[in-house]
């Protein structure tokens, strides 16, 4: 890296002609995360509004290529890791965000309840002790009061508040449950997200392709049966279709998080965040 060009730049970024300007913040860009430490120094350093505004805008350009770049690599590389995924999503916001504190916390939560698990436990009783600890314990909560807030969306803030909103609840649900070897995964529902508890061990002809019963993170986890999924349905005025049945991919996850996302932010009137949320979904074939 060529420190002495990079300074050199910086010092042109707040030329009057926009046109020499641009072609600076092109070339600074080049460079990528490795510049944005001499950016920072450079604001910290300056009392020219402009240019402090040209550099936040640099930084967050960079930043966002970052998280695009990311959320592509998670994607090409099959997107087995919700966590991950949910993580890279999160840097959109907090760029600067500690991985391996959220994995702590994460890890922290499953002990809390490995200590307590039992082998012989059945599916209910399992579930019961995730909730106890999860609801009770840790408290967390869905967050009924302001609902629309795009912090329930990030796994980072959830953590931190305790309070998320239905899909944000039930990935941190079953992130835990998974990493105690407890079958239980999202369901895209229309207007909803809910868990399915899976009996690994066999498959229905019908669709109930082994789902035991459902659980309802954002209702301190209610577990209910599949006649209550068909009477949601019905009240929305939708023919019941396998996919409103079955776990969904990580890939539909993190789609469903950024469409909340650009929700949320249009709300708020935040249309900036609104384009680059489009821009990160456009990384994903649309659904069938």
């Amino acid at each position: 890296m060529d420190y002495k060009e990079i300074e050199s730049l910086i010092k042109l970024l707040d030329d009057p002609d926009r046109e020499v300007s641009k072609l600076v913040e092109e070339r600074l860009l080049s460079y990528g995360s490795e510049v944005i430490g001499f950016l920072e120094n450079a604001w910290e350093q300056s009392f020219d509004a402009v240019l402090q505004e040209r550099i936040e805008n640099l930084i967050h350009h960079i930043q966002f290529q970052n998280v695009k770049r990311e959320l592509e690599l998670w994607h090409m590389s099959g997107n087995f890791d919700l966590l991950q995924g949910v993580i890279t999503l999160n840097k959109f916001q907090y760029p600067d965000l500690d991985e391996q504190k959220i994995i702590n916390q994460i890890e922290e939560i499953k002990r809390e309840i490995w200590v307590e698990m039992m082998y012989d436990m059945s599916a209910v009783e399992k579930v019961k002790l995730i909730n106890h600890v999860f609801y009770s314990t840790y408290r967390f909560t869905g967050n009924t009061t302001n609902y629309q807030d795009p912090q329930n969306s990030f796994i980072s803030r959830v953590l931190e508040s305790k309070k998320g909103n239905q899909i944000s609840l039930a990935i941190l649900y079953s992130i835990i449950a998974q990493k105690l070897d407890i079958p239980i995964y999202g369901v895209n529902l229309p207007q909803h997200f809910i868990l399915a508890y899976l009996d690994e061990a066999q498959e229905d002809e019908e669709w109930d392709n082994g789902v035991l019963f459902y659980i309802n993170a954002f209702n301190k986890g209610f577990i209910f049966g599949r006649k209550d999924v068909d009477a949601f349905l019905k009240q929305l005025n939708l023919k019941p279709e396998k996919q409103f049945y079955e776990p969904c991919s990580n890939e539909e996850i993190i789609k469903r998080i950024i469409r909340n996302l650009i929700g949320s932010y249009s709300n708020l009137g935040s249309m900036d965040k609104v384009k680059e949320l489009e821009e990160l979904l456009d990384i994903f074939p649309p659904s069938l």
